[in-house]
């Protein structure tokens, strides 16, 4: 039986083509009108996921 990929977590995520491994940053969703064009503009950059480690990439980038 094969691995499936979670998809819904697959479309949080984009990968580079170097296997880097890019995710949009939280909390962009609401109560955005507070925050400053500074603060807004940041959140809208992708940023790395440096806490998964080498094998749980590869297994990541196997199922895509």
């Amino acid at each position: 039986m094969s691995i499936k990929t979670h998809k819904s977590f697959m479309k949080r995520l984009k990968v580079t083509k170097n296997g880097k491994i890019l995710a949009r940053k939280p909390g962009q969703n609401h109560f955005n009108a507070k925050d400053s064009s500074k603060k807004s503009t940041n959140k809208h950059r992708m940023n790395a996921i440096l806490h998964m480690n080498n094998k749980a990439k590869s297994r990541f980038l196997a199922t895509i």
